[in-house]
């Protein structure tokens, strides 16, 4: 089991660093899915991608991973707004409506997976 708990730990860092990243290779994208009541969209967008990039590689970091994955969760936590909202307005991202609908759920799918490595290994016996 530790072998896949690694496994996903690897995924989820990657995934976290990748989304990190497309906020400064892509920022118009995620400029469009902020909701207009949250202030300074250009700064959040920055912070969140830097946040998301830094969470990533902390993750690995033996020393800092479980604090980086209760990280994660807090950062996946405050960015759902964005994804509520892009669901509500369909029209910034051009998809079937089952996949805006399927993006909330997933969100908290990656809560989970975050979560996990939250958790202490267990010792064999």
């Amino acid at each position: 089991m530790n072998q896949i708990k690694t496994i996903f730990k690897y995924l989820l860092a990657i995934f976290m660093v990748t989304a990190g990243t497309m906020h400064f290779a892509n920022p118009t994208f995620f400029l469009k899915i902020m909701p207009p009541y949250l202030p300074l969209h250009d700064e959040l967008v920055s912070v969140s991608g830097i946040f998301e990039v830094l969470l990533g590689v902390l993750l690995l970091v033996p020393q800092t991973s479980r604090k980086a994955a209760w990280g994660i969760v807090a950062l996946l936590i405050a960015v759902f707004p964005a994804n509520l909202y892009l669901y509500q307005h369909q029209d910034i991202l051009p998809a079937s409506p089952i996949i805006h609908l399927l993006r909330l759920p997933l969100q908290g799918v990656f809560i989970l997976w975050a979560y996990w490595h939250t958790r202490l290994a267990k010792s064999n016996p």
